[in-house]
């Protein structure tokens, strides 16, 4: 039970630390994608600033065409990109809005931009009066040329200002990244080693647990085996002692019987008397019949069903080869605990008239099959009992035992129509059987 509790332990505490890392990951994702909003950014405020140097550069083109040409058809597209020029501006302003220092930048952004324009009004005001005066329009022109290098500068400036806002934020974003990336790895490394201590502790924790559900097989098969040599033994009293005793006891009443023939107290002891020798005879060969010791599986099977039909009342048929011949001791007595244990079942519970059994040797297995034609076994009952063994009682469970030791198997199948009862075994004793055999007989 530790095991199994620092196996908990120690599978929480990898989750947990999944968990973490899940954590950290999905706060580097967001990092990542904050970063790719912030060079979105810059180069959506790059864009904007070329933008304002762009549609300024138009409003300059637009002027020239009309000074130089006199078409007024100039001045519609002249306005235009004096409104573009303005609202480039503002866009720069909304986008830098979070940052004071580019705040007062695109202050005087906005001035150069309007001194620019003015220059640009006053010129074309100029053209509009119908003054010719090319000097003042050169002065106007020069004017223009420092004008727009001061926006120029000014652009310039707050790009400039935009990337090393960019390169301190991917500096940080970059730093925290690795933290995060060293903080991922020490997890999934740490969470690896506790699912490997959890595997680890699991492990010997089932290990452990099929130790000891071998350890309780193999006691309770050592307590069959000392059950049927006790068995053995008892019979064996039964019938050397308490039998013969009954038989001398029945030859002297026989002889008081001889000589008072008309006595019926003596007539009715005779008779109880052989029933309690009959009785004692057939209590000594179900404990152990010695048939399956002296001629084999097949002749005991005989007997026996042969006896519990006449005690039972249910009809019994048995097909057994006439040349089966011997098996070793261990299989031929679970073969008979088996078939006792399986008659006994179809008596008390089965409730069936009628039963057969079957003995056949198949290549190097050896086969016995009950059936009844009973009222069968509760499903839920039966599909428990296969699964794990339960709800069935101690015979079924000891047969089942038995079985496994002898590396044999046992099917099951019941309806409503009745139950069949399957053994397989091999014909040869498996070796841990025979140790099981030598120290249940020391």
């Amino acid at each position: 039970m530790v095991r199994a509790r620092k196996a908990r332990f120690a599978f929480a505490l990898a989750l947990s630390l999944l968990l973490l890392g899940g954590i950290a990951a999905a706060i580097t994702i967001e990092m990542l994608v904050r970063s790719t909003r912030w060079v979105a950014h810059t180069y959506e405020v790059k864009s904007a600033l070329g933008e304002v140097n762009s549609s300024l550069s138009s409003v300059s083109r637009a002027r020239f065409d009309y000074i130089h040409s006199g078409d007024e058809s100039f001045l519609s597209g002249y306005e235009t990109y004096k409104s573009d020029v303005r609202a480039e501006v503002k866009h720069v302003r909304d986008l830098t809005g979070d940052n004071q220092s580019q705040q007062l930048i695109c202050d005087e952004l906005e001035k150069a931009v309007d001194q620019r324009i003015t220059l640009l009004d006053a010129s074309v005001a100029l053209q509009k009066s119908g003054q010719t005066d090319q000097g003042a329009q050169d002065r106007f022109t020069l004017a223009g040329v420092d004008a727009s290098a001061a926006v120029a500068n000014i652009v310039q400036q707050m790009q400039d200002e935009e990337q090393k806002l960019l390169g301190m934020r991917m500096t940080i974003s970059g730093d925290l990244f690795v933290v995060v990336i060293c903080i991922l790895f020490g997890v999934f490394i740490l969470s690896a080693f506790l699912f490997w201590v959890h595997y680890r502790l699991l492990r010997a924790e089932l290990m452990n647990r099929a130790q000891l559900e071998t350890s309780a097989r193999r006691l309770s098969v050592r307590l069959l085996n000392v059950q049927d040599e006790e068995r053995r033994k008892f019979s064996r009293e039964l019938h050397d002692s308490v039998g013969q005793l009954l038989t001398l006891a029945k030859m002297n009443l026989a002889m008081l019987l001889e000589m008072n023939p008309n006595d019926k107290i003596l007539a009715e002891t005779d008779k109880v008397l052989e029933e309690a020798l009959t009785e004692t005879r057939t209590v000594s060969y179900l404990l152990h019949p010695p048939l399956l010791d002296e001629l084999g599986l097949a002749s005991a099977i005989k007997w026996y069903l042969e006896g519990l039909g006449q005690r039972s009342g249910i009809q019994l048929s048995v097909d057994i080869a006439e040349d089966f011949g011997r098996l070793a001791q261990p299989t031929e007595l679970v073969l008979f605990r088996v078939l006792q244990e399986s008659l006994t079942n179809v008596h008390r519970h089965s409730k069936s008239m009628k039963a057969e059994v079957s003995l056949r040797k198949t290549g190097d297995k050896v086969v016995l099959r009950v059936r009844d034609y009973g009222k069968g076994m509760p499903r839920d009952t039966l599909e428990k009992f296969l699964r794990t063994g339960a709800e069935t009682g101690v015979g079924l469970a000891g047969m089942r035992e038995r079985i496994r030791e002898q590396l044999g198997k046992l099917e099951i199948q019941s309806d409503g129509n009745g139950t069949l009862v399957e053994v397989i075994l091999p014909a040869s004793l498996p070796p841990a059987s025979h140790e099981e055999s030598a120290a249940a007989s020391s």
